[in-house]
């Protein structure tokens, strides 16, 4: 049973990192949020001590080295410009991290946490649950099978959320790295491990509702479009209240991806704990990747632009 602590405990990602501790076997001992309103902890680990004071916190990590509660992994759920200090944190207070994503926000940070590493000898990981879905990993067999070509990819996702996330940090790109990377850093992530290194990269809108453009990887072309906005769910879904819509449409094949989520977590859970989850080195394409988004310059080449931005207010 490994030692487990907590940072972004009242967070809306919290209960899927609390179940893969349970999950997985082990104990949360310690967690640490500004806010106080933590009572998902009872149904999970209602001995675990809480703070609210990150001092406070650090100080407890410090003080349990070398007893039994010593912690062994870091798990951090807390808002993404605080995803660096809080790993820093846990390597200096003798833990591996377990962050969320996007793991930081700038790559540079990615080859400074790599000589932490080598400073503390602890490990920093990441949660790329894509990498686990079961319909992904069959496309990625089937895709390393074939012999190498350029496919054409449609990616589109909306997450549709209410007026409070542009007025949390989320809606400020200074703190969430803007909406390529708070809801998108993922699925580039994928394209990547499924198609390979980014060759080219096109921006065609970016606000703070809707993010669009083309990625040219070594065996795809792909048009994205990520939004915020239930108005760009298609009609007939939204007449059955849906408010989320994923598609990716591989040389006009629709890969279904859907289902199957609220595991994911514990996947990666399990393979971090046995040695083989994701490190540095996974996830920095997909970070370098959208910090390019963030800053490009918009492009209007119409010819690789997707679809839905004809659907874009303007």
């Amino acid at each position: 049973m490994k030692n487990f602590a907590l940072i972004g405990a009242a967070g809306y990602i919290a209960p899927r990192h609390l179940k893969a501790i349970k999950d997985t076997g082990n104990r949360l001992v310690a967690a640490l949020d500004p806010f106080d309103s933590v009572g998902i902890m009872d149904s999970y680990f209602p001995e675990a001590e809480f703070f609210t004071q990150p001092e406070l916190f650090e100080d407890y990590l410090y003080r349990l080295r070398g007893t039994p509660q010593q912690v062994d992994y870091v798990s951090i759920a807390s808002p993404n410009y605080l995803h660096n200090a809080h790993i820093r944190m846990a390597l200096r207070a003798g833990a591996d991290a377990i962050c969320e994503k996007p793991l930081v926000l700038n790559p540079e940070e990615i080859r400074e946490l790599k000589d932490l590493e080598a400073e503390t000898g602890r490990r920093v990981w990441t949660i790329l649950q894509l990498r686990t879905h079961e319909a992904l990993l069959s496309l990625h067999a089937r895709l390393q099978a074939q012999p190498p070509r350029k496919y054409q990819l449609d990616l589109t996702y909306i997450t549709s959320r209410g007026t409070w996330y542009l007025r949390s940090w989320k809606g400020r790109t200074e703190q969430s790295g803007g909406l390529a990377t708070n809801i998108g850093v993922h699925f580039f992530d994928m394209l990547t491990w499924l198609f390979g290194k980014v060759e080219q990269v096109e921006v065609h809108r970016r606000d703070d509702t809707v993010a669009s453009g083309y990625l040219e990887l070594e065996r795809a072309q792909v048009r994205w479009f990520l939004s915020i906005d239930v108005e760009y769910v298609p009609p007939a879904l939204r007449a059955q209240g849906k408010r989320t819509y994923r598609s990716m449409r591989l040389d006009g094949e629709e890969i279904e991806f859907s289902e199957g989520f609220t595991e994911l977590h514990t996947r990666v859970y399990e393979r971090t704990l046995a040695g083989q989850g994701f490190g540095l080195e996974d996830t920095y394409e997909a970070i370098a990747t959208v910090a390019r988004i963030r800053t490009l310059p918009l492009s209007d080449r119409t010819a690789t632009m997707h679809p839905f931005l004809q659907k874009v207010k303007q």
